[in-house]
């Protein structure tokens, strides 16, 4: 007998348009034509549901859907097992974490929308895992539970009891501008937060000495970038999580190189 192959049903909430459209999925499914509730939607309603358990994958409703906002996706039976977080029905799964070690930097590359960004918020602390159960969420003894055996379930039991501090970067650095009151100097934001001494190191590094003078509102993207790392890098954490959206961001005129969409994160040595 061929293992069961576990799938996830994606329906883009911005891109499905229930109202703009004959149902298409719906009507083409051959599950839905034997009488079962596969895909449900009507015209009234704001995106379609579709049923993993029921789906066969046979792919229909991906290419019927006029507005492209359909994907099924198959994956190994074994991941059923070692789901993270999921937001909603119909979302992507998160499946696994990687793991922080203390005195390391772990970097996660790939595109967008593969779940960097909602790892790192569960890493940081900014976002409880729900296991895959989105409506009915665990708490953390059974979180702690799941994680039992492995590294994650000391650093959760950290997390949990505040014994470990992580600072996150945020991803989109132009609401930056827009949050500081005054008009500060990249030089006096800095020294508002320092917290180690490492201000001069982190200015060097990342090349903002010629705009230590420059009021914040004034950066470029790829400056307010750069600042925003120095920014994260100058307080004390246990755990640094620097999340970057653009390919442009670690372009620096010294090195000449970029990474692709780079999630890195640095951990201190008592993580």
């Amino acid at each position: 007998m061929a293992d069961k192959i576990t799938r996830i049903a994606i329906v883009d909430a911005n891109r499905c348009k229930p109202k703009r459209c004959a149902q298409e999925c719906k009507k083409s499914c051959p599950v839905v034509k034997m009488g079962k509730l596969c895909i449900e939607v009507k015209s009234s309603d704001k995106i379609a549901f579709i049923s993993e358990f029921l789906c066969i994958g046979c792919g229909i409703c991906v290419k019927k859907c006029p507005f492209e906002a359909i994907a099924i996706i198959n994956l190994p039976t074994n991941l059923e097992s070692q789901v993270t977080h999921r937001y909603t029905a119909n979302s992507f799964k998160l499946h696994r974490l990687p793991t922080p070690r203390p005195g390391q930097v772990l970097g996660l590359v790939g595109t967008n929308g593969i779940g960097k960004s909602t790892a790192l918020k569960v890493l940081a602390g900014k976002l409880k895992p729900n296991l895959g159960r989105y409506d009915d969420p665990p708490d953390w003894q059974e979180i702690l539970k799941y994680f039992r055996g492995s590294e994650l379930q000391n650093y959760f039991t950290k997390v949990l009891e505040d014994n470990l501090k992580a600072l996150i970067k945020p991803q989109y650095v132009d609401h930056i501008p827009k949050a500081i009151k005054g008009n500060l100097t990249v030089s006096q934001m800095l020294d508002s937060k320092l917290e180690l001494d490492n201000k001069a190191k982190m200015c060097d590094d990342l090349e903002l000495n010629h705009v230590l003078d420059r009021e914040v509102v004034h950066l470029s993207g790829g400056e307010l970038q750069r600042f925003a790392i120095a920014m994260s890098c100058i307080q004390k954490a246990d755990v640094y999580v620097l999340s970057v959206s653009a390919i442009a961001s670690f372009l620096t005129p010294r090195s000449g190189t970029c990474s692709t969409n780079p999630l890195p994160i640095w951990t201190s040595s008592s993580v």
